[in-house]
């Protein structure tokens, strides 16, 4: 992922087909290890091809893929929250007691 996220910042900045030398540059800058095979292989396979072609294609693919996950975590959301708020109204209950025993019934100046 970091060797096409690279690809496509060279992309932006001005240089319309960047190098394995240009994406290694970018990532030593970075301070990013570089596996040599992994970007050869990227560019060999982006060579010659427009990346926005790409792109679309990967989103047509991308937008058939069914997400039916996405309800039981967004439903699961307001359990974790009334759980919380649960735990905080125990905690405040505590409080009050520890506050109410802390005088032992009498006041300072009593």
């Amino acid at each position: 992922m970091r060797y096409i996220a690279a690809y496509l910042l060279l992309q932006t900045g001005g240089n319309a087909s960047p190098s394995a030398a240009d994406i290694k540059k970018l990532l030593d800058v970075a301070g990013i290890e570089t596996d040599e095979e992994r970007l050869s292989k990227l560019i060999s396979e982006l060579e010659g091809k427009d990346i926005n072609e790409l792109i679309a294609e990967g989103s047509s693919k991308l937008a058939s893929v069914p997400a039916g996950g996405a309800g039981a975590a967004s439903a699961a959301a307001p359990a974790a929250g009334g759980a919380a708020a649960a735990e905080e109204k125990k905690e405040e209950k505590v409080e009050e007691k520890e506050e109410s025993d802390d005088d032992m019934g009498f006041g300072l100046f009593d």
